[in-house]
């Protein structure tokens, strides 16, 4: 199973969006977002609805408790 950072980049790179298009919209710092996809900090609650909203997954799925990326 995969985890969280992962998953992230795996999701990223599936839509075609850099970094930048990642920080942009989460609306922090591109240096933030690489510290996410490289596992260095914890994404908050907040940021995992936003992010699994975001690329229509389920949060469980995008923190890797899940191979269902199925929201149901």
């Amino acid at each position: 199973m995969s985890n969280f950072s992962d998953r992230l980049k795996e999701l990223r790179k599936s839509k075609h969006l850099t970094q930048v298009n990642m920080a942009s919209f989460l609306e922090c710092t591109e240096q933030h977002y690489q510290r996410l996809e490289y596992g260095k900090v914890t994404p908050n609650a907040n940021m995992i609805i936003k992010l699994a909203d975001f690329f229509d997954v389920s949060a469980d799925y995008l923190l890797g408790r899940s191979d269902n990326p199925s929201k149901l």
